[in-house]
């Protein structure tokens, strides 16, 4: 849950705010105080956006393979209870089945 002094921005203001940081040629920082944003906030949006144009650092994920691989770990956790749950179902019927 999120602090009650946490700032929300909007897509579009981080979109602004990365832009300028490409487009002025100032550092991360410096744009970060003109904005009155958290520089790690900004520094935060510009890695994430790197990755997702594809320019990141080798093994940082974009965007959709974040999501993906999130999509993924629940799938498994799905998977896993399943099987359990089948496993007791075989065992019950295996035990019944004896009598």
């Amino acid at each position: 849950m999120a602090s009650k002094y946490t700032k929300r921005y909007t897509e579009e203001f981080k979109r602004d705010a990365i832009a300028l940081v490409d487009s002025s040629g100032k550092t991360v920082t410096a744009v970060a105080r003109e904005l009155g944003i958290s520089s790690e906030s900004l520094r935060g949006w510009y890695r994430k956006a790197k990755a997702d144009r594809g320019e990141g650092e080798s093994g940082e994920l974009t965007s959709a393979e974040r999501e993906e691989l999130k999509r993924l770990r629940k799938e498994v956790r799905e998977q896993q209870q399943t099987i359990e749950i089948l496993k007791k179902a075989t065992a019950f019927f295996v035990k019944e089945n004896d009598r």
